[in-house]
């Protein structure tokens, strides 16, 4: 009888494996069973990346228009306005709690 078993076992600890790894391909991070929410964070992560991009080039804009090559006068009096807190007398201030 155990020698039976004996020659099996080598058998049997190979098909644990097997089952051990396939277990983990279908269930584990990356696994066969995950393969829509890996596609709906890649759909996620791809609009948060327009957006960011779409972001950076307002951003890239609006630094171009501060350079002292191409300075706009309404946006140096926009932000100098905001850094310092004053506005002209004509304006309307509108307070907004942050």
């Amino acid at each position: 009888m155990l020698q039976v078993l004996r020659t099996y076992w080598t058998t049997a600890a190979l098909g644990l494996l097997i089952v051990y790894f396939g277990f983990h391909a279908l269930t584990g991070d990356r696994g066969i069973l995950l393969t829509g929410e890996r596609d709906q964070a890649l759909v996620d992560r791809q609009a948060e990346l327009a957006t960011l991009s779409l972001r950076r080039t307002e951003l890239e804009t609006r630094a171009h228009l501060l350079r002292d090559e191409s300075i706009s006068a309404d946006l140096l009096d926009e932000r100098a306005r905001a850094l310092l807190g004053f506005t002209d007398p004509r304006d309307y201030v509108i307070r907004v709690r942050p």
